[in-house]
């Protein structure tokens, strides 16, 4: 906290930069740096953090195929390596949606007590079937009809489901939460379970923007979400990021941090770095993020800054000695 104010006299805000290292839309047909053995995700993970990332938002993946799975066996296979090289914080998503069950999904958490999970707020259509336009030959025989099944798929969780992941990882099992929410209802949804006393401030809002189904890629989007946000929790009641999926990343998270926010890039949300030209790695879009960030004035949380200003507390670095401690060992 000391450190914060000492940044803000001097005229300096310290933003945070996550990384979504390999996400689960994109397939190994769209890029050849599409991060998706354990190896890779790894590799590209930790060149996310040397580069400024604080924060790696870490899918799963099939080690044969880069399928997306919630195998915790799978995640042990590079997550400890990852933690073994780099202090950033570790995320690991919740998913949603019909294509794994909420065991699945808290089984790597509830193994491994990440300092961090994400969990969307509320449910919305993503069908992402135009991301393969272009592709005429297919790595992999489960790509295409993932790709094109995506129209029948809902993003999110239930009320139900929601309550559930916040009964399991919320109150004192010390992971801190980060709340996606991809339009101004699931903001209320996520006012909703505050004020049930369900989940406690400051709160770590994630606003999806420009997704397939989602709120469009018009700036006023992100005015109607801090907009919202504002009056549901107040202005010190939680810390906000912005994610925008494809071309609209660099720009929309660029806003975001102009209007008091921090940023999430990486080949999770975009395969590009500009236009018509693919990012090589994470790190490419972090750097770029970075020096954007530093030429407005700002300056990049690190690890420890993020969990200052997240609220990131002692009890979940346990977590950090358990993956470090694999790492080493193997």
């Amino acid at each position: 906290m000391v450190r914060r104010i000492q940044a803000m006299k001097a005229g300096k805000r310290k933003v945070i930069i996550s990384c979504a290292v390999t996400g689960f839309a994109h397939t190994p047909s769209m890029s050849e740096f599409l991060p998706v053995t354990p190896e890779q995700i790894t590799g590209q993970a930790v060149e996310a953090a040397r580069a400024g990332a604080s924060i790696l938002h870490l899918h799963a993946r099939n080690p044969v195929d880069g399928r997306p799975t919630f195998d915790a066996a799978v995640y042990d296979l590079f997550v400890p390596a990852i933690s073994a090289q780099t202090d950033a914080v570790i995320n690991i998503p919740l998913g949603g949606g019909a294509r794994a069950t909420l065991d699945e999904r808290l089984a790597y958490p509830l193994r491994r007590k990440p300092e961090l999970c994400t969990i969307d707020i509320g449910s919305t259509n993503y069908a992402f079937q135009k991301s393969g336009r272009g592709i005429t030959e297919w790595k992999f025989s489960w790509e295409r009809p993932y790709i094109e099944q995506s129209e029948d798929f809902v993003l999110g969780n239930t009320s139900r489901e929601t309550r559930a992941l916040l009964a399991a990882l919320g109150g004192g099992y010390g992971t801190r939460l980060e709340f996606v929410c991809h339009e101004p209802g699931h903001l209320h949804h996520l006012a909703q379970f505050l004020d049930e006393g369900l989940i406690r401030g400051p709160l770590f809002i994630q606003c999806a923007l420009a997704g397939p189904d989602g709120l469009n890629a018009d700036p006023e989007a992100l005015f109607v979400m801090r907009a919202a946000a504002d009056r549901l929790f107040g202005r010190g009641g939680y810390e906000f990021s912005v994610l925008a999926s494809g071309r609209h990343q660099i720009a929309h998270a660029t806003m975001g941090a102009i209007m008091g926010g921090h940023v999430r890039v990486g080949l999770g949300d975009s395969l590009y770095l500009g236009k018509g030209l693919l990012a090589a790695s994470c790190a490419a879009q972090v750097l770029k993020m970075r020096r954007i960030l530093e030429e407005l004035s700002f300056e990049v949380a690190s690890p420890d800054e993020a969990r200052e200003i997240l609220h990131i507390g002692a009890a979940t670095r346990a977590f950090e000695g358990q993956t470090r401690e694999a790492g080493a060992n193997g």
